[in-house]
């Protein structure tokens, strides 16, 4: 049910962005590479094949390079939130991403690599990925929800939804 309302919240607050951003904003071209960082809320869920799913809010940083229209390589920095006796020290990742533009100020985007996330001194990594969108509202400033699996263990899932903003130099 959380996950829906976020759903239903970030594609409102995507659309609503994207009507601005069209009527404000010419069609833009980048150097590149191009640098960029973001901060985003970050939903996650720890979701154990026995017992009750755990979930929370948390803060994640990430920063990366875009090389063309097409890929980047992104890094994830995250903390905070607890439910119970699940607390997430942090998360840490690498990621290539692939970019799908849909229009001058709009953009899918794929996720792939590698995550190690603590959670109560309990320490695990392995491979991730997930997807999102995002879209321009001023010439360095985009707004964009995403949804990741960070881990798939045998015994668990860990995921997290994000809201936030990117600001591109």
């Amino acid at each position: 049910m959380k996950m829906s309302l976020l759903s239903l919240t970030s594609a409102a607050l995507l659309v609503g962005a994207g009507a601005f951003a069209a009527s404000a904003q010419a069609q833009q071209s980048f150097n590149y590479p191009q640098g960029y960082v973001g901060g985003d809320a970050m939903f996650w869920n720890l979701d154990p094949e026995q017992g009750s799913s755990r979930d929370a809010v948390g803060l994640r940083l990430r920063g990366g390079a875009q090389f063309n229209d097409y890929f980047a390589l992104e890094g994830h920095l995250g903390t905070g939130g607890s439910d119970g006796d699940a607390e997430l020290d942090y998360l840490a990742g690498a990621y290539a991403k692939g970019i799908f533009p849909v229009a001058p100020e709009v953009r899918l985007y794929g996720l792939a690599g590698f995550t190690e996330v603590e959670l109560d001194s309990d320490r695990e990594s392995g491979f991730s990925y997930g997807g999102g969108a995002e879209m321009d509202v001023a010439p360095n400033l985009s707004v964009g929800a995403d949804y990741m699996r960070y881990l798939d263990k045998s015994d668990y899932t860990f995921d997290a939804a994000s809201v936030g903003v990117r600001y591109r130099f």
